[in-house]
């Protein structure tokens, strides 16, 4: 330990032999050099958190200035005050009690509420230091409470871990609600899991995140449905006639009635009834994207025609067209760049094609070989895992979302079957 200890000292740069950079939030982020002067305006980087027997622990890396115990230090990414009560410096597990710190030094303080990545200042200068550098996550697991009694820890631990660690993000699917965590492998979520059961009792359960597929038409259909209900008293009555097919834009409606066959106060209506329809298609119970629903002819009554009552009538007069439009399923391509040694070339290669992936192009220069595919993001799943084993841990990948396209007939045949007996169970 001391040779090494003597070798940091003799082969490694000292503070003063680095030039720092940071960003000034005042003038758009524009870089600036950070001077290790302990003389100069405080600006500190938290770059570590722990949960301490007295509270959330804080790792600072001093990079200019000097703070002392009771000194008024603010977060640069809140504007919070923050008072130094007590001031360590770490050996190991052990903590030494100090009264100031300047530039060079690692220190660590209680009692702040701040983020891995989080500059602090004392209010001299409106500067945010450049937070170490955090790889994007390359793998997602979707996650959940086994009882509904842990839902409180899951979310306690959930907070904490993102907090701590800048390499485990917390998300929500938008159209599914899975809570869905990532991280830079599966081993790093699995340890994170595991920390879950241990230190915070909570069991979970995990799965790959479902995928947002799509639904679209392929055709033009025509329907003319009449809503038509008698329960006693005033009923509901309205008569939509139009088209469905294919568009370039998410949703359009096309309003083409003349002669008042429809009131105008109920168009609005058969646009809201067309929207209802969008949100879960009848194919594979996904969003339907691409579409014009257009009417041209209708019929109302004067007691019985209402705003429900057309609305219902659109949404019956889209089901019945719907099946007619020849309806088919999207899935997600994204785009994907695999970087490694050129010898694992082959081998990059293959992992993409047994993938569905299409070659887009391909590039050789000093020894690295650079790959871009585009691969739908169902057979993402696991991908880091089988390039590692590919590629003896040498090579890296990212991806990116680039477009919906159409799911093949074996892919959507089987979306159709989950899809239905989802139903059934329900």
């Amino acid at each position: 330990m001391q040779i090494l200890l003597n070798g940091v000292i003799k082969y490694l740069p000292a503070p003063t032999d680095v030039t720092n950079e940071g960003m000034d939030l005042d003038k758009n982020e524009e870089k600036l050099v950070v001077p290790s002067d302990p003389k100069g305006p405080l600006l500190m980087l938290a770059f570590k958190l722990e949960d301490g027997r007295y509270g959330q622990l804080t790792y600072l890396r001093v990079y200019q200035g000097t703070v002392r115990k009771g000194d008024t230090i603010i977060n640069a990414r809140g504007g919070q005050k923050i008072k130094v009560g007590r001031l360590v410096r770490m050996h190991s597990n052990e903590m030494e009690d100090i009264e100031d710190a300047s530039c060079g030094d690692i220190i660590a303080i209680f009692g702040v509420d701040c983020f891995s990545g989080d500059t602090f200042h004392d209010g001299s200068l409106n500067v945010a230091m450049s937070s170490i550098h955090v790889p994007a996550a390359v793998i997602d697991l979707t996650i959940k409470p086994k009882t509904q009694a842990g839902t409180a820890n899951l979310s306690k631990a959930l907070r904490r871990f993102s907090k701590e660690d800048p390499t485990f993000r917390v998300s929500s699917d938008p159209e599914t609600g899975d809570t869905i965590i990532s991280g830079m492998g599966e081993l790093h979520l699995d340890v994170y899991v595991e920390r879950m059961k241990r230190e915070y009792a909570c069991e979970v359960v995990t799965s790959p995140p479902r995928v947002a597929y799509r639904e679209a038409i392929s055709q033009r259909a025509d329907f003319n449905y009449n809503h038509k209900t008698q329960t006693g008293g005033s009923g509901q009555f309205g008569r939509v006639a139009g088209w469905i097919e294919p568009s370039e834009t998410p949703y359009e409606f096309v309003d083409d009635i003349v002669g008042g066959s429809i009131p105008r106060e109920y168009i609005s209506s058969c646009d809201k009834g067309f929207k209802k329809c969008l949100d879960k298609g009848e194919l594979i119970g996904a969003h339907i994207v691409g579409i014009r629903c257009g009417i041209n002819d209708g019929g109302f009554h004067a007691v019985d025609s209402s705003d429900i009552a057309f609305q219902l009538a659109a949404i019956g007069g889209f089901k019945e067209a719907y099946f007619k439009a020849k309806p088919v399923a999207l899935e997600p391509i994204m785009k994907v760049a695999i970087e490694g040694p050129a010898e694992f070339h082959g081998s990059m290669v293959g992992t993409l094609m047994q993938r569905r992936g299409i070659i887009i192009g391909t590039t050789e220069a000093d020894g690295f070989s650079q790959i871009e595919a585009e691969v739908p993001l169902a057979e993402m799943f696991g991908y880091s895992t089988t390039l590692r084993s590919a590629t003896q841990g040498k090579a890296e990948f990212t991806m990116e979302f680039l477009k919906y396209d159409r799911a093949p007939g074996n892919v959507t045949e089987e979306l159709i079957k989950k899809y239905q007996q989802e139903r059934r169970e329900k």
